[in-house]
């Protein structure tokens, strides 16, 4: 099938990139038509679902991330794409029609605005409510710095204006391609161990989490104010092995790799030992030292072969 829809988000560590490299990693069974079942919980910008769902013969998917203004902007593109259109199309009018020199003031408007509502908004139940704040969601992901999703440590999203001289805050083709492909799909805001009883043995199930970083530096560990550390990772591990022994399922996991900088750390090699870890090669593309932007090296764990 000629895939159409693609991801509507810049999304910092999303995977576009790698689909080419992956596709020499999916299990057998879904090239085959076996799997038909779709499982990915921790979603983010969706490049492989995006993929997947429009490359093979999956009947049914179910998708979470805990970042509920995430989920809610997915929903909502299901559920109320003309109503988001309508939206979309004024904050493009509005950005467009401001001056360079100005578009930091409405930007920091759209910012405030985002912020203050998230009191008032109810995740349970879509409303006229939740398309304004999934428009506001996609307006600054398109106008923020690079894309980036963060949160301070009062919940308020802090990420500065990208100073873009065009911004495509308005991809109408795109995203009603996006809602016709969402429809047969399960959208909830959970925690990736919540997908549990999603899982059967003609399931397919790619984790996408926080990466841990490969150095002190790189502490980029959260958008949702909760931090995911080793003992988080090692967690998710256990969470893995769990699925692998019990379920049946073909399972696929995404990662930093921690030799690329330093060659004795076997972090991961000691967490998912058993299992199938490859490299693949991907582009670093935010960090605030143009210097050290480039290739490294990623990791993806299976516990089928390839």
């Amino acid at each position: 099938m000629t895939r159409i829809a693609k991801p509507f988000l810049k999304w910092a560590g999303g995977k576009n990139q790698l689909l080419e490299q992956f596709k020499n990693y999916y299990p057998t069974d879904l090239k085959n038509g076996i799997i038909k079942n779709y499982v990915e919980p921790f979603l983010g910008g969706g490049a492989v679902f995006f993929d997947i769902a429009q490359r093979f013969n999956i009947e049914r998917a179910y998708l979470s991330d805990i970042n509920k203004d995430l989920i809610l902007t997915y929903q909502v593109i299901q559920q109320q794409p003309d109503d988001l259109l309508e939206y979309l199309a004024h904050y493009q009018k509005r950005y467009d029609q401001t001056e360079q020199e100005q578009r930091n003031e409405l930007f920091l408007t759209m910012r405030t605005q985002f912020n203050e509502q998230r009191f008032e908004i109810d995740y349970q139940k879509l409303s006229d409510h939740s398309v304004l704040r999934a428009t506001l969601f996609i307006a600054l992901n398109k106008t923020c710095f690079n894309g980036l999703f963060r949160l301070n440590s009062k919940g308020a999203f802090n990420v500065p204006y990208g100073k873009y001289k065009t911004a495509m805050i308005l991809d109408e083709a795109n995203i009603l391609a996006v809602s016709l492909l969402l429809q047969r799909v399960k959208i909830v805001s959970a925690e990736y161990t919540d997908c549990w009883n999603q899982v059967n043995d003609q399931s397919f199930v790619y984790f996408d989490p926080p990466y841990r970083p490969v150095s002190q530096t790189a502490n980029f560990t959260t958008y949702t104010g909760f931090e995911f550390k080793d003992q988080e990772q090692l967690q998710l591990a256990l969470f893995f092995k769990k699925l692998d022994q019990e379920k049946g399922a073909k399972l696929m996991l995404s990662n930093s790799d921690p030799t690329f900088n330093n060659p004795h750390d076997n972090f991961f090699e000691q967490a998912y030992s058993g299992y199938n870890i490859f490299k693949v090669s991907a582009n670093r593309a935010i960090n605030c030292d143009g210097n050290k932007r480039g290739k490294i090296t990623e990791l993806l764990i299976t516990n089928f072969p390839t």
